[in-house]
């Protein structure tokens, strides 16, 4: 029914499915894509589609917010100084 691969860089696991399996189980599907499961759809033999969990807005804000803590702080001088580079 359900074919199960690993995915060799991340060792995420990804499930492939039939179109008609997909419409059938697409409930139990996003239970487990939202468990951090990747899903592929496909018609036949070829892949249409790519199901993988969405990321919630707070979290990609909370990254970049402690991305920004992360990094050192450019004073006025050397911004002025990055603009004017090549102009001389």
């Amino acid at each position: 029914m359900l074919e199960t691969n690993l995915d060799r860089l991340r060792y995420k696991v990804t499930t492939t499915v039939k179109i008609s399996e997909a419409k059938t189980h697409l409930s139990e599907l996003l239970v487990r894509v939202e468990a951090g499961e990747d899903l592929i759809i496909t018609r036949g033999n070829d892949p249409v589609a790519h199901v993988t969990r969405a990321r919630k807005p707070t979290d990609l804000l909370a990254e970049v917010r402690a991305s920004r803590l992360k990094a050192a702080v450019s004073t006025h001088e050397e911004i002025l100084s990055w603009r004017d580079e090549g102009r001389r």
